[in-house]
């Protein structure tokens, strides 16, 4: 299964457009956003994604219900709150937007998963602590590094790689 992987949008709506051609030309079966879209009006953009979106909330999300408003008015989208364990297949990931550094590390060191997806420090990781994936594909709006990124994971072969956008 391939699955795109997203963080950390922050509202940046040309971002967003250009991030989702990439997912639906790499074709993904599945797309993960590890939080902080901001504000609700970015959620009706994933609705030209040719895939199904399962989101988590992040730091700098601002409403809650209103955001889960508009994640119900998006047939392809669905958001899980602060944490969601995602079963791909029998490849299993736990994802959620990493602000709660503990937390983080008790799910990348406890190796109940295959992969643990976080976003938040709006820098790139991709690397193996045990026999786990962890995957941070930084940022997509581009505001403090300087680049849009995001990440592709592929279930079968346990690898994921980074993609500039």
């Amino acid at each position: 299964m391939r699955i795109g992987i997203i963080s950390d949008t922050h509202d940046n709506l040309p971002m967003v457009e250009k991030a989702i051609k990439r997912l639906n030309k790499e074709k993904v079966n599945l797309a993960l956003h590890a939080g902080d879209y901001v504000a609700p009006f970015v959620i009706p953009k994933f609705k030209s994604l040719n895939a199904k979106l399962i989101g988590v909330f992040g730091n700098n999300d601002g409403d809650h219900e209103l955001l889960k408003k508009r994640f119900s008015e998006t047939s392809n989208c669905e958001i899980r709150g602060r944490f969601a364990f995602i079963d791909a297949d029998g490849f299993k990931i736990a994802m959620l937007h990493g602000d709660e550094p503990q937390l983080l590390d008790a799910l990348t060191t406890c190796e109940s998963f295959d992969a643990v997806v976080h976003g938040h420090a709006h820098t790139t990781d991709v690397r193996k602590k045990g026999k786990t994936l962890i995957i941070n594909p930084g940022e997509v709006c581009g505001y403090l590094s300087g680049k849009s990124t995001l990440a592709l994971l592929d279930t079968e072969k346990k690898e994921a790689r980074i993609i500039q956008i």
